[in-house]
């Protein structure tokens, strides 16, 4: 897998950082480097340290909450897709990046492409990707640096 780090520095590129309490694209109270509050809201532990956050919160806390993030996104990976393991750091990262942005209910309902990477077939999957809302309508930029990643194991920023 992929150092924490580089994750990390992929994830806050797609979400950006924003210290102030805002509704995503599809109407959801977030925060921070993507913590869509609303469908993950926030435990005990991490209120205790970022108390308040209505009000904002400090870089660290944004940092902290999306390591956190990063950990479950990947134990639901584990937990749900059999073959994660199995995949190169690129392939495993297009899934986290998909389960942090779409919920690993929404990843799992992508069964076509999900197949094809578990058999390896790294083309088809890609383009089941962008064959789908996400890449059509939601995010097609990120959509498509994922299925990029996804045919070619191969990271880039820049996709056109």
């Amino acid at each position: 897998m992929l150092d924490q780090s580089d994750i990390v520095a992929r994830l806050k590129f797609h979400e950006g950082l924003r210290l102030q309490p805002y509704k995503c694209i599809k109407g959801r109270l977030t925060i921070g480097i993507g913590r869509c509050i609303d469908t993950n809201p926030f435990t005990a532990a991490e209120l205790k340290v970022i108390g308040d956050w209505r009000r904002g919160i400090t870089r660290e806390m944004a940092y902290f909450l999306l390591r956190n993030d990063i950990k479950r996104v990947v134990k639901e990976c584990k937990n749900y897709i059999p073959f994660f393991d199995k995949l190169d750091d690129e392939r495993q990262y297009a899934l986290i990046d998909m389960v942090f942005q779409l919920g690993i209910h929404g990843v799992i309902n992508f069964r076509k492409m999900i197949g094809a990477l578990g058999v390896g077939n790294y083309h088809e999957a890609a383009r089941q990707c962008l064959d789908s809302k996400y890449a059509k309508v939601d995010t097609p930029k990120r959509a498509q640096r994922i299925a990029h990643l996804i045919d070619t194991g191969e990271w880039r920023i820049w996709i056109g």
